[in-house]
């Protein structure tokens, strides 16, 4: 049963995990070449309670496409998301990524859109596309995660959520999510 399932997947698993395995080495776009390595540097260390305002800094960096116009075709795409209307917000990020097909963000958007549709073989398109434009956005390798699990895929899954925790160490699902994917994969240790 479960191989029937995945041969419609297949093609978009084996290019999303290749890209997450081999790092996924990227260009991103000249508004993302900001440098964000002190934000991060700053991630890893900082404590709960100040995490979230440099989470918040690298992601309103990520969703600065350079072009007012494409901001506010990702803006309208993450209204419509937030209020449930998937088809419209695939609508909006599919018009982004056309318009700017090398800003990581239209793809990580566009891939939450299909995951809440289920569509998990189009959410690990985009999330390849993501990662190989930004390799360091943990929103895609969480959602990569997620759905290696849901695929049945634990070891893959546990592997996107150590890479999540090596760029953001206080990732709310992260440490739940490899404690038990550690049993499963690795087994209790003596």
């Amino acid at each position: 049963m479960l191989g029937s399932v995945m041969r419609p997947f297949r093609r978009y698993l084996k290019y999303a995990v290749a890209a997450f395995l081999l790092g996924a080495g990227g260009t991103p776009l000249p508004a993302q070449n900001a440098d964000l390595d002190p934000l991060f540097q700053q991630l890893r260390s900082a404590d709960d309670g100040e995490a979230e305002p440099i989470v918040q800094k690298i992601y309103e960096e990520w969703s600065n496409s350079g072009s007012a116009s494409m901001d506010l075709l990702l803006e309208r795409g993450r209204e419509a998301l937030q209020a449930g209307d998937t088809e419209i917000a695939i609508e909006h990020f599919s018009a982004l990524i056309d318009h700017a097909p090398d800003f990581a963000e239209g793809y990580n958007a566009r891939a939450t859109a299909f995951f809440q549709q289920k569509r998990y073989g189009l959410s690990l398109n985009d999330l390849e596309m993501a990662l190989a434009r930004n390799p360091r956005h943990f929103g895609a390798l969480s959602g990569l995660a997620i759905i290696m699990e849901e695929l049945g895929h634990e070891d893959l899954a546990l592997r996107a959520w150590r890479e999540v925790v090596a760029l953001h160490p206080q990732q709310d699902q992260a440490d739940e999510a490899i404690a038990r994917l550690e049993q499963l994969v690795e087994g209790s240790r003596l």
